[in-house]
C-alpha cells in the first residue's frame, strides 16, 4: 500500500487499539483516532486517564487499525498538541464530549500527534511474509 492508501485506510477505519507501556507491562485499549495525514496521527484522551500518564512517561506507542481483511500497525512517537482550535474541532465532531467540556472546560482532555510513523500492513495474502515497515508521517 502507498502512504496515501494507508492514511485513507486509517481515516476510513478510525476504531483502533493503542498500545503503551506502564512499567514493564504492556497496556492496550480501544480508541477512536481523530485524523491521519502526512503530519501524523491525531488522537485524544482525558488528561487524568492512565493512557495520558503512560504516554507522558514513554512516548513510544503503537496503534493497530483493522478491517475484515487488512490490519495496519503504526508505530511512532506521541507528542502533545497544544491547539485550542483543534480541540474545539474535535469536540464539534464528537458531540458526546460537549457536556463534559461545558462542565469542565477544554483542559479536561489532551491531544496527541503520533509522529515518525512507521506502518506495517498485514493481509491473509501476506501472512507468512516478514513484517515490513514504511514511513507514512
Amino acid at each position: 500500500m502507498t502512504q496515501e492508501q494507508i492514511l485513507q485506510f486509517i481515516n476510513s477505519n478510525p476504531a483502533c487499539h493503542l498500545a503503551t507501556v506502564e512499567g514493564d507491562q504492556p497496556r492496550v485499549r480501544g480508541m477512536l483516532a481523530y485524523r491521519a495525514d502526512s503530519s501524523g496521527l491525531i488522537f485524544h484522551t482525558g488528561k487524568a486517564k492512565a493512557l495520558a500518564k503512560q504516554i507522558l512517561l514513554n512516548k513510544h506507542v503503537e496503534v493497530c487499525f483493522n478491517s475484515p481483511d487488512t490490519q495496519i500497525r503504526v508505530a511512532g512517537l506521541a507528542e502533545i498538541v497544544e491547539d485550542l482550535d483543534l480541540k474545539k474541532e474535535i469536540v464539534e465532531a464528537r458531540p458526546f464530549m460537549k457536556p463534559w467540556i461545558e462542565k469542565h472546560g477544554y483542559d479536561l482532555f489532551i491531544v496527541f500527534r503520533l509522529t515518525q510513523c512507521q506502518a506495517a500492513v498485514w493481509t491473509m495474502a501476506t501472512n507468512f511474509e516478514p513484517t515490513r515497515y514504511q514511513k507514512i508521517c
